[in-house]
């Protein structure tokens, strides 16, 4: 016989609850058995009306508290719902746990639309979540990993109090959510992870003393405070790797990012799902450069992490190797957009950087520019430029390389392993880690015969194929199916 339960009898229930703890101090002897208690009412409850939205369907809920966000991340987001409304049509409900109440879910599906080119034509649950401000990180100016990962699970318990799915996804890195949805909402649990939260290259980075945005400088010119990073890193890391293990199936974005997650997790299904890259505008450009100007272009948000002074640094360099007369035929372009005041300021540093090393006539900054001129810088360059320290993956290094540029990226991550990598035994680009590597490496690019760069520029494009969409549906659907119960 189906168990129904009324808002009314669970509040009784409660209320109940509180009047025994009141009267009988000593039923604290059994706070953890009422607790079990509770919660599985609780979700008995939650289920049951959960079913009751989508009777019949299966549905399958993403975590994604910032899906209109527009970037790399929400690009899989929705081409996986595509591709799961294409395989099951309606059999499968998908459901959006998002924090951006300031949009309709018309509103999201339409700049999906715009932004990637994506037409989600089957419906679409949204439940929109009011504690999102929990998750964000200049909340916790210290110890900001742990207490964004605790502000997960607030609002991570308001997804669980408003829906309980057949299959809950984290599509966004908030692991802690994990053993929420397995243990107290009974559902099947999966992620896809774009970049571990914690990683074994962090706490080692901490141990060498390397000052960087993540460091400061009074921990990494201090020992004992270098010690106690180094011990909340592990902790954190442990803890971490105890929430991975409750998904029973992961998929992770590169082989970086794979190794990070497998050591910490351990959970043998751990497969590789290279996110779709949109490069089909990108390979209709020509391969051969005619311009006059030689170019180095870099294409990416004006973050700490990607390390623009390095570029400005490398770029400086080399052209101190040229002839004062020839340097006006060479242009650094740095191309990317500001998220916010930080950023502008940041911009406005880098430019004083510039200035510094006398090469503000040669380097230019391109922020926020549209589709057509980002095309139009591309087609003129020579020398894709990338310098992030351990990117996960490198969409941005994909879209140039199938632009035609020949891309000189960091030495690391997922350009050393899966992008920047010979293509049946022939080069596709050039890696480099510091300023003398990087401004060594544009010498020698600039310096290969015409038919040099473009055997590289061939064997780039053909690389990158197997980053294409249709490669990421067929791989996400065939990783998913074993806990899709859809006949």
């Amino acid at each position: 016989m189906k168990m129904e339960i009324s808002m009314f009898s669970l509040m009784a229930f409660i209320a109940m609850l509180f009047l025994l703890l009141w009267a009988y101090p000593h039923i604290f002897l059994v706070v953890p058995g009422v607790i079990a208690l509770f919660l599985l009412i609780t979700r008995i409850y939650v289920r049951q009306k959960s079913s009751q939205l989508f009777p019949g369907a299966f549905t399958i809920g993403f975590f994604h508290p910032y899906c209109n966000a527009g970037g790399g991340g929400e690009r899989v987001l929705w081409v996986a719902v595509r591709a799961l409304q294409q395989k099951y049509g309606s059999k499968v409900m998908c459901v959006i746990y998002t924090g951006d109440i300031n949009a309709t879910g018309a509103e999201i599906l339409e700049k999906a639309r715009q932004r990637f080119n994506i037409i989600i034509q089957g419906p679409v649950h949204f439940v929109f979540l009011k504690r999102r401000n929990w998750l964000e990180a200049h909340h916790y100016p210290r110890f900001t990993l742990l207490c964004q990962s605790l502000g997960s699970l607030v609002i991570g318990t308001e997804a669980l109090f408003s829906f309980i799915p057949d299959v809950y996804c984290d599509s966004m890195g908030f692991a802690f959510t994990l053993p929420l949805f397995r243990f107290f909402g009974g559902s099947k649990v999966c992620c896809y992870v774009h970049y571990p939260t914690i990683s074994t290259d962090m706490t080692r980075r901490i141990s060498e003393g390397a000052e960087s945005y993540n460091n400061s400088r009074l921990v990494s010119k201090s020992p004992f405070f270098t010690r106690v990073k180094i011990w909340y890193y592990r902790l954190f890391a442990l803890i971490y790797g105890i929430a991975g293990r409750c998904s029973s199936i992961v998929m992770v974005n590169s082989s970086w990012t794979y190794g990070h997650i497998s050591s910490l997790w351990k959970v043998a299904s751990t497969e590789i799902v290279y996110p779709p890259c949109d490069v089909g505008e990108f390979l209709k450009m020509p391969l051969q450069r005619n311009n006059g100007v030689r170019s180095v272009i870099s294409v990416g948000q004006f973050r700490p992490e990607k390390d623009h002074p390095l570029q400005i640094k490398s770029f400086a360099k080399f052209l101190s190797q040229i002839a004062e007369v020839q340097r006006i035929n060479y242009k650094l372009n740095l191309v990317g957009s500001c998220r916010n005041d930080e950023d502008v300021v940041r911009v406005s540093e880098l430019k004083s950087l510039c200035s510094e090393l006398g090469v503000e006539e040669n380097v230019e900054f391109k922020l926020n520019v549209e589709f057509s001129v980002l095309k139009q810088l591309l087609a003129e360059a020579d020398i894709g430029l990338h310098t992030m320290w351990n990117e996960h993956f490198g969409i941005g290094v994909v879209e140039c390389m199938a632009a035609g540029t020949i891309m000189l990226a960091h030495d690391s991550g997922g350009p050393k392993m899966d992008i920047v990598v010979p293509y049946n035994g022939r080069q596709t680009g050039f890696r480099a880690s510091d300023v003398d590597s990087y401004s060594d490496a544009m010498k020698t690019i600039f310096s290969l015969q015409e038919e040099e760069k473009m055997d590289i520029r061939k064997n780039g494009r053909a690389h990158i194929m197997k980053f294409s969409e249709e490669k990421f549906v067929n791989k996400f659907l065939m990783t998913l199916e074993p806990i899709i119960a859809v006949s």
